[in-house]
């Protein structure tokens, strides 16, 4: 407990440069790229395409649980929060690599390379949701006072993609193949989280479905989203959810610093 206070104590001190560091790694990612911070929403809006595609009106025609809403409004809340927590995780996953020269560093405070990467993806996840804003608006869906918890619901995706990104950085620094095994997972988690489909589809072979589905983390953020954006709900109306939400994510983040801490004497040899 003292070095994670220590920790935030230090990212208070140094959070100018948190900041600076991160808004320069976002700036860095178009560097050299013809088309530059086009190619950010190309891939996500070619995939909401393709599911709406394939689970609207042309595919399986999946109904919205929304009255009035269409699979495209539907689908966007669950799936933005997606998008930007699979790109951090992968992103903190590779940072220690990428940052090894300020790794090597004796007086640089290495676990601040997380967080650089973290705010680098918040200033993505902030361009979709000003998408998501407007395409409601454009669709005709009135502003609700909600809407606001979209910062809450980002912050609690943030601390779990964190939480694992400590974990994960750490052992990939010695164990290669561990941002393989992090893309792998997040390919099974877009699945395993109901944001293309409703659980209803599942959750009528039995009481246990409905359960697993919350077993999952993320469950909790994407259901907030649409919520927030959809039906209006706040967070506190989800009590037991929230409650087993930062639970989890406050073991996971706790872990994983511990696992950061036990390897970060031996980052410096081996990069």
């Amino acid at each position: 407990m003292g070095y994670v206070l220590a920790l935030g104590k230090e990212i208070v001190k140094k959070r100018k440069l948190i900041w600076d560091l991160g808004k320069a790694d976002f700036k860095k990612r178009f560097v050299g790229s013809y088309f530059g911070i086009i190619w950010m929403f190309i891939q996500p809006i070619v995939t909401v395409a393709i599911y709406a595609f394939v689970f609207g009106e042309a595919g399986f025609k999946s109904p919205p649980p929304v009255p009035g809403a269409t699979y495209v409004v539907w689908l966007v809340p669950g799936i933005v929060p997606w998008f930007f927590y699979s790109e951090a995780l992968n992103s903190i996953t590779n940072c220690l690599q990428e940052y090894s020269y300020l790794v090597k560093k004796v007086v640089f405070q290495v676990e601040i390379l997380p967080m650089i990467k973290l705010i680098s993806c918040l200033m993505v996840h902030g361009f979709f949701v000003v998408i998501m804003l407007g395409l409601y608006l454009v669709s005709g869906r009135m502003p609700m006072v909600t809407w606001i918890q979209i910062l809450y619901y980002t912050f609690a995706a943030s601390m779990l993609a964190l939480g694992i990104g400590f974990f994960t950085c750490a052992v990939n620094v010695f164990f290669k193949d561990m941002a393989q095994i992090v893309a792998i997972c997040l390919q099974f988690g877009i699945w395993m989280t109901p944001i293309m489909y409703h659980e209803s589809m599942f959750t009528s072979k039995g009481k246990w479905v409905e359960l697993l589905f919350k077993l999952n983390p993320f469950y909790y953020v994407t259901a907030g989203y649409r919520d927030s954006m959809l039906t209006g709900n706040w967070f506190w109306e989800r009590p037991t959810l929230t409650v087993y939400y930062w639970v989890v994510t406050g073991i996971v983040l706790l872990a994983g610093l511990k696992m950061f801490k036990r390897l970060r004497p031996h980052f410096s040899d081996v990069l």
